[in-house]
């Protein structure tokens, strides 16, 4: 199987999570709208959520993978399996612990981590929904205690997911978390058609994340067992493997996790002005399209194929994996970048503008998911920078990368933030985003561990190129199309309107790709051939 076939494997299940996670945010925004509620659901969702990016996208794998590997090729299957079993069982005892202290001290963590503007917030005279600030805690702490043991679930099955990864098993894995959409469309829906309440509906779908966790460990336990592996729950123990494995690990989870870490760390500074939590929240979901089918479908496939090609000595063969992932990386993101910072108003209008989401949520949705825009190639080149130091396991150099954007991204937040509210947010989170990928590949560059070749910048630059005339086609559309994508007009038309739009601006893109040389005309047609050929 090629690099391109394996991204499409593990982009494609991802692609199939994130559609479906559209329909989820449709009928969220529709039950709950912009308030405290969704705020409430979105900061309890957060904190577990946090982690489960940290662990099941590639940032536990980076430092599991590796080690895993090693096991397998030096001690067989039997030592692989007495490793594995040695990090699962720690791993468990680890986050039965941490469990048991979040739920006894979750105020703390709400009025500390998690929400800290809810401890600051002063009750308003016909506020929204009226709900007080101390019913808003309360609700945030409550919601906080049902999710919180979906982060032992994702932990869990971010191990055994490396475990399948390891034995280039990638499907099961990418496609688990579909299975969170489809539980929380399920319920959403049963709120909506049964007329729950907004705090019920509140409850209902933090019931349905925990029991949604469940299922996505017991569908990567059962392919792992199908594979042929399996590991046993014992008595921790101390030892050199996973004394290794913690040493990577943490610097891993803080650098793999750094999209989300920012994200968090915006949203626990929009606690301090209602309904911006929920305006992030919203925005994040189309953004996360392009940001899951790329980057991690990049950061799954890369690293196994990077560490085969070091430990074998195939350095050239390393060299031209990591130049072509970041070609197909910009390939994808660039164009999507554009698309987004142009046409954000009716993307969002047309997903969320209906039941409880009104109108006038729509321009402060729209700008936001502008915003996170223009930082999608650079969270996505991370996931390609990343594997290049996590395969030679060096977790120090990409860490303190990670703690100077991480800080940078805090302070522009809080500064921002006065100036511009949650626009503020989203353009720190963007500019911590640009200074992280500069960071991560000047690294690699100065250490001679990535040598640029002429393929990859001539094709950057005219994805570049190819880009820039698409996004002026999709403006001059958007001028001749105006009477048909106004607020006031029906959503059908509207919907007709963005059926045209993103087709051809994908046609026109795709066309100038193709005539400049920005992809691989080789490749194209190898593939249109393969499939003419099929019966």
């Amino acid at each position: 199987m090629s690099l391109i076939s394996k991204f499409a494997t593990v982009g494609g299940a991802t692609m199939v999570s994130r559609v479906f996670g559209f329909g989820r945010e449709m009928l969220m925004a529709s039950a709950l709208g912009v308030g405290p509620v969704a705020d409430a659901f979105n900061l309890a969702f957060r904190f577990p959520n946090l982690f489960r990016r940290l662990f099941a996208e590639g940032a536990f794998n980076a430092a599991f993978i590796p080690l895993f590997s090693r096991s397998l090729e030096e001690e067989g299957e039997a030592g692989a399996r007495r490793f594995a079993s040695e990090v699962y069982s720690t791993l468990f005892a680890i986050l039965t612990v941490f469990t048991i202290l979040a739920w006894i001290f979750m105020p703390f963590l709400v009025q500390t981590i998690i929400a800290p503007g809810l401890a600051f917030c002063v009750d308003e005279e016909g506020g929204a929904e009226a709900i007080s600030c101390a019913a808003r805690f309360d609700l945030t702490v409550s919601l906080s205690r049902i999710m919180f043991p979906y982060l032992a679930c994702m932990s869990l099955m971010a191990m055994v997911s490396g475990i399948l990864n390891s034995f280039r098993r990638f499907f099961a894995a990418a496609a688990a978390p579909t299975v969170l959409n489809f539980v929380l469309i399920g319920v959403i829906g049963y709120a909506i058609v049964a007329g729950y309440d907004k705090p019920s509906t509140g409850y209902l779908m933090s019931w349905g994340v925990l029991a949604s966790g469940l299922l996505q460990l017991a569908i990567v336990v059962v392919a792992m067992r199908r594979a042929g592996f399996n590991v046993s729950l014992r008595m921790p123990k101390w030892t050199n493997g996973l004394k290794r494995l913690l040493i990577l690990a943490g610097p891993a989870a803080l650098i793999g996790g750094i999209t989300q870490i920012n994200l968090f760390v915006g949203q626990a500074i929009a606690s301090f002005k209602p309904g911006a939590v929920s305006i992030l929240q919203y925005a994040d979901r189309p953004y996360q399209l392009p940001l899951g089918m790329v980057g991690v479908a990049i950061g799954v496939v890369l690293l196994p194929e990077l560490a085969r090609s070091l430990k074998a000595g195939r350095l050239a063969e390393a060299q031209h994996t990591q130049n072509r992932s970041l070609e197909f990386a910009l390939f994808l993101t660039v164009p999507a970048a554009v698309a987004l910072f142009i046409i954000p108003e009716p993307i969002i209008r047309v997903i969320y503008e209906r039941g409880e989401f009104d109108p006038s949520s729509t321009p402060a949705v729209a700008a936001v998911l502008g915003l996170y825009a223009l930082g999608l190639p650079a969270f996505v080149m991370m996931k390609v920078f990343q594997p290049g130091y996590f395969a030679r396991e060096n977790t120090r150099s990409p860490m303190i990368a990670t703690m100077i954007s991480a800080g940078a991204n805090i302070v522009l937040s809080l500064v921002l933030f006065q100036i511009i509210a949650e626009q503020g947010i989203a353009l720190a989170t963007t500019i911590a985003g640009w200074l992280n990928a500069g960071l991560l590949f000047w690294g690699l560059y100065r250490k001679g561990l990535w040598e640029i070749d002429g393929q990859l910048m001539k094709r950057s630059a005219l994805v570049l190129l190819s880009a820039g005339l698409m996004g002026l086609s999709l403006i001059a559309m958007m001028w001749e199309l105006g009477d048909w994508l106004n607020p006031s007009d029906p959503v059908s038309t509207q919907i007709a309107a963005i059926l045209v739009l993103v087709p051809v601006a994908m046609a026109i893109y795709f066309a100038l790709s193709l005539l400049t040389g920005a992809a691989d005309r080789r490749l194209v047609l190898g593939l249109v051939k393969r499939k003419r050929v099929k019966p």
